[in-house]
């Protein structure tokens, strides 16, 4: 017992998500960036739109909109969405999906409802991550990785009462198809009540889960978390714990994101992070002047 105490990281703190609009005023529930609470190396930013039931030509989504020096993770639960870029990409997500875009140099993006849902209506839920790129990557290609939901690895223990989707990353003997520019784990966990993960995380690795729905017990010290709601961990051992109570009327529902910090400078605006204040003026020049494309198919 004694090992597992030391080798179990602890609850550095938990982060009550805000209510922001979005886009077209999408609303979204947002740990991360706030005013208490502005990154979390080598992550910048995660975004939960949903769940919520959308009228029939209500649905909103973020029109032509520039990204450069980081990577969006965009990972849809329930409903359809498609996007174009200034690159000539286009694709379209539905349940189960994940866009893994690495925006370097600089795109024009688009990400709207599937036409035929924004028409019908339907429910909607999904989540956006970034993820900061490293000085040397920063004005790399972009590109895309989108893995449909059936390609995407999952595991689960031998008495079928933890499950996990592996996006990013490994977990109970299944590794993840997408490869990432930094060391990265993106894992959805499942957890029936009664139920206990745990999960190797190395130490330099910075780690947090966010609670997707349920309430769950987190750490050495068995800290107590619930819906929306972002539990930091913090670097002072080699595994995470996740506990659904055995009271628990429903499954516990998780992310468990952890990364490399870059330990470098990191200046933002908006759309844009780089390392200098230089670069910024140089990104927003160089969007202002078409040099980033436009969306025009």
């Amino acid at each position: 017992m004694t090992t597992q105490i030391q080798t179990m990281r602890t609850v550095a703190g938990i982060i009550n998500s805000v209510q922001t609009l979005e886009g077209e005023g999408m609303l979204v529930r947002r740990p991360f960036p706030k005013s208490s609470f502005t990154d979390f190396d080598p992550f910048l930013l995660l975004d939960e739109f949903g769940p919520v039931d959308v009228e029939l030509g209500k649905a909103k989504g973020a029109p032509d909109h520039p990204h450069r020096g980081f990577e969006t993770v965009t990972y849809i639960l329930e409903g359809r969405v498609e996007h174009k870029d200034s690159q000539g990409h286009a694709g379209k997500l539905s349940a189960g999906d994940v866009q893994w875009m690495t925006a370097g140099a600089g795109v024009v993006h688009s990400e709207m409802p599937d036409r035929e849902f924004a028409r019908t209506g339907g429910r909607v839920h999904g989540l956006q991550l970034w993820v900061n790129l490293p000085r040397r990557d920063k004005m790399m290609k972009p590109r895309y990785q989108e893995i449909p939901s059936a390609k995407i690895p999952t595991a689960q223990t031998n008495d079928g009462l933890v499950k996990v989707k592996v996006i990013a990353g490994e977990a109970l003997g299944a590794k993840a198809v997408i490869e990432t520019q930094t060391p990265i784990m993106y894992l959805h966990f499942t957890l029936q009540p009664d139920a206990i993960a745990v999960q190797p995380v190395p130490k330099e690795y910075n780690a947090f889960i966010y609670v997707l729905d349920g309430e769950g017990l987190f750490g050495a010290e068995k800290e107590r978390a619930g819906d929306g709601q972002m539990v930091l961990f913090a670097q002072d051992g080699e595994e995470v714990a996740i506990a659904n109570p055995s009271n628990a009327k429903s499954p516990l529902d998780v992310l468990l994101i952890a990364g490399v910090p870059l330990n470098e400078p990191v200046v933002r605006y908006g759309p844009f992070v780089m390392n200098t204040e230089a670069e910024i003026i140089q990104a927003i020049d160089d969007y202002r002047n078409g040099r980033m494309g436009s969306i025009d198919f």
